[in-house]
């Protein structure tokens, strides 16, 4: 069975950017092996489809204008502006309900899960309409004070797993409903 689930990184205050979108305080951080149980390595193995916002998917497109395209799974972009395409990626542009584009991409994952990559206020619409199963969330060791919440919702969860990779903490959730 396909599970919806939401893997990001987030300062200890709960950010997953600054205000402006910025990922500064992540990508100065010792990841540590990404190829262990709960790294973005093994991760990706599990994944047959992927959505994400307008704005991760610009930040993606700023910071990696040369560079080809991450991911090899189909991937939805939510958004309501015209955003150009990626050469080499599997993109549709949608402003559907997530609920209707939930049911395409479960169907092209497969018997694979999907990657809600962010934001948190897409994953909450995900949460929303019964479709968030696991949250997976690296924690950095630094505080930015305001910015993007990780998700803006009231959501109960149970902590499944803990690890550490590198200087960032690792915990696993599975969604309650």
């Amino acid at each position: 069975m396909t599970r919806t689930r939401y893997f990001t990184a987030m300062t200890l205050d709960g950010f997953l950017a600054t205000e402006d979108h910025s990922l500064d305080w992540l990508l100065t951080r010792d990841a540590g092996d990404q190829s262990g149980p709960l790294g973005i390595d093994a991760f990706l193995t599990e994944i047959g489809a992927i959505a994400m916002g307008a704005s991760t998917y610009e930040w993606i497109l700023r910071h990696h204008p040369d560079d080809p395209w991450f991911y090899s799974q189909p991937c939805w972009v939510f958004t309501h502006r015209d955003l150009p395409a990626k050469e080499g990626a599997d993109l549709t542009f949608t402003q559907a309900p997530v609920d209707e584009v939930w049911q395409e991409m479960a169907a092209a994952a497969g018997e694979a899960d999907i990657w809600l990559v962010g934001g948190g206020d897409l994953v909450g619409q995900f949460h929303d309409a019964g479709h968030l199963d696991e949250l997976l969330v690296s924690i950095a060791p630094v505080t930015i004070g305001a910015g993007r919440p990780l998700l803006p919702r009231h959501v109960e969860l149970r902590l499944t797993e803990l690890d550490r990779l590198g200087e960032l903490a690792v915990a696993r959730y599975a969604v309650l409903r």
